[in-house]
């Protein structure tokens, strides 16, 4: 029906309501060590990166190292909020169930992570075993380098130019686009903000829904245009 051989789904931000959820922990952690950040800014800034490179990112700004317990403590505590708090982003099982293409997830988060929250939101089933994790190809590899999105096109064997990706975040759309894929923007999370759809736009995406209940018309409407059809 979609006119693509392969859906891409991001997970945090896009399948489950995870963004705001991290935003709240680790603005709490950066701000317990002398970066005071908002939870807004967090979102606006940082979602779709892993809680290393904004440390790196935060070290390079104030030119003070950051205590190596942070890695740790930031996990834990996000996990412990994941495994209580994370819901289902609203219209993601409506869409699924209207989609025939074959679909995969392509995050940052860790396989375990993604394990757990998928596993308690009960989206686990449309998904596996074609769940993959960018921090499973090395530390180095994750977005907004490609290679998560190269990875699942290998593994279906489908042409770049082929692939649609769901994505919420500038990171995972640099990502998605440098790989070759087509992306769709995705607002509709608890950690959007004002600008969110013209930086996803800016960034590459050639649409962008608020309501992931729009999804299936979207991709059908997507692989009209020039490119996929």
């Amino acid at each position: 029906m979609s006119g693509f051989d392969l859906i891409i789904f991001d997970c945090d931000g896009v399948l489950v309501d995870s963004e705001i959820i991290a935003a709240q922990v680790e603005s709490r952690l950066l701000t317990e060590a002398g970066y005071p950040i908002s939870v807004e800014e967090m979102g606006e800034r940082f979602a779709g990166m892993t809680w290393k490179n904004i440390l790196l990112t935060v070290e390079k700004e104030i030119d003070i190292p950051l205590s190596a317990s942070l890695l740790d403590k930031s996990e834990k505590m996000l996990d412990a909020r994941l495994a209580r708090d994370v819901k289902v982003i609203e219209g993601v099982k409506f869409a699924l169930s209207r989609l025939t293409t074959q679909s995969c997830i392509c995050s940052n988060s860790s396989s375990q992570r993604l394990d757990m929250m998928l596993t308690k939101v009960g989206l686990k089933p449309y998904f596996e075993p074609n769940i993959f994790s960018a921090k499973d190809l090395g530390a180095d590899r994750v977005k907004p380098k490609p290679d998560i999105f190269l990875h699942a096109l290998k593994m279906f064997n489908v042409p770049a130019e082929r692939a649609v990706v769901i994505e919420d975040s500038v990171h995972g759309v640099h990502g998605a686009v440098a790989a070759g894929c087509r992306v769709i923007g995705f607002t509709g999370a608890s950690h959007t903000y004002p600008s969110h759809a013209d930086r996803l736009t800016d960034a590459g995406c050639e649409t962008v829904i608020a309501r992931m209940s729009d999804l299936p018309a979207t991709i059908t409407a997507l692989a009209e245009w020039v490119g996929a059809a």
